[in-house]
């Protein structure tokens, strides 16, 4: 498992030094591709100030499959700024996905088709004016009556349509970035916001929006605003983009199995992993871990004990949660002063290394306070045996 992480960290590395592109944060590598894009129309713009960020397939190793992040309007961090969408890369062993950031300027985003704008090159769904964004009607649905600042600019998408979701690759895309796009990936630029950070684990912990269950036709395609996964706007896809294939049958050779967690319980009480070691991570950043699970359900047949230990567990799975958000504000405010800066991609390459590190030790650091929690609650029902009951 170790020798698999360091091959990836390694991949991550060399292609963070080929290509300007490549500027954009590299955050996992998969040896197969993502399906093809579904179709889906558009919710309206919910007011003034918000930008569409089109869906995408997201990747998780403990279950060796992707997952349909939906589109959704997102309120714009920087007066400014527009939205460069992340996307997936053919990197000579395996499919790399490079994270979308919030720019004065759009970058390269694969030549993949998003729709709604983004056609492979560029944003035609709007501009700003003054420090107010002006939607363009003619790609985006917007309601005249409640958004006043729109025009109308017919969009001529000389793209061949495809649902393609990867560039590069058997089948993928074959766009190459511009001079403009390489220029871009250099400017200001500010990560995925938390808003849209949870989004992606919202959509991660919903089984419906795995690619093996949904086959390419995900329930959730689109939603109003990041995380209203229900309620009026959510809007499902109206078709696959192209016949679903299976992830290969070696998938989880080197990947966690779907089962593992259940694999290492004892008396429906789960067990610490095998020496105590966490798995590697390849995570940059706390928003690239996996979600911190909800504590199980313990039964050892003491229901007082097992409610103190349910209440014990959530009370520390909400200080890890606020940790991993503290130390991601923090990492996001280097990211601006870095910008600010207009440091060279050296000394961007070395805060990345570090906040791999606080990451990483971070992670670290949650598993064994998880472990010696749950060791300390496997002692109670050994601590309470031979004594008398209370009169």
């Amino acid at each position: 498992m170790a020798i698999r992480f360091g091959r990836i960290f390694c991949i991550a590395v060399v292609m963070l030094a080929l290509t300007a592109a490549s500027l954009a944060q590299i955050s996992v590598v998969v040896s197969f591709g993502p399906p093809s894009l579904p179709v889906y129309v558009q919710p309206p713009c919910p007011a003034e100030g918000y930008i569409w960020t089109p869906g995408y397939w997201a990747y998780d190793p403990d279950f060796g499959d992707y997952y349909w992040v939906p589109g959704t309007w997102v309120l714009v961090p920087v007066a400014g700024y527009f939205w460069t969408p992340g996307w997936w890369g053919w990197g000579g062993n395996g499919f790399i996905f490079y994270e979308g950031y919030w720019g004065p300027q759009v970058g390269f985003y694969g030549g993949i088709n998003y729709g709604y704008g983004y056609f492979g090159h560029g944003y035609e769904g709007g501009r700003w004016d003054n420090g107010r964004f002006f939607y363009n009607r003619s790609v985006n649905n917007v309601n005249v009556t409640n958004i006043h600042n729109v025009y109308n600019t017919t969009v001529i998408n000389n793209t061949t349509v495809n649902r393609v979701s990867y560039n590069g690759g058997n089948g993928g895309i074959t766009a190459r970035p511009t001079s403009q796009e390489e220029a871009a990936a250099r400017e200001k630029r500010i990560p995925p916001v938390a808003a849209q950070t949870e989004h992606m684990q919202a959509a991660s912990a919903n089984p419906q929006l795995r690619a093996s269950v949904n086959h390419g036709k995900p329930p959730i395609a689109a939603t109003p605003t990041p995380g209203a996964f229900q309620g009026h706007g959510v809007v499902p896809a109206k078709q696959a983009g192209g016949p679903y294939t299976p992830p290969p049958a070696n998938r989880t050779q080197n990947q966690p199995k779907a089962n593992a967690q259940a694999a290492r319980t004892e008396n429906n009480v789960p067990r610490p992993p095998e020496n105590n070691v966490p798995r590697p991570s390849t995570a940059v950043h706390p928003n690239e871990l996996p979600p911190i699970p909800h504590p199980s359900a313990p039964n050892t047949g003491n229901a007082q004990n097992d409610q103190k230990y349910r209440q014990q567990q959530e009370q520390l799975r909400a200080q890890q949660q606020q940790e991993r958000q503290k130390l991601q504000q923090q990492q996001e405010q280097e990211h601006q002063q870095l910008a600010q800066e207009q440091a060279n991609a050296a000394r961007q390459q070395q805060l990345e290394q570090q906040h791999r590190q606080q990451t990483q030790q971070l992670q670290q650091q949650h598993a064994q306070q998880q472990q010696q929690q749950l060791a300390h609650q496997q002692q109670q029902p050994h601590e309470n045996q031979g004594k008398p009951p209370k009169n």
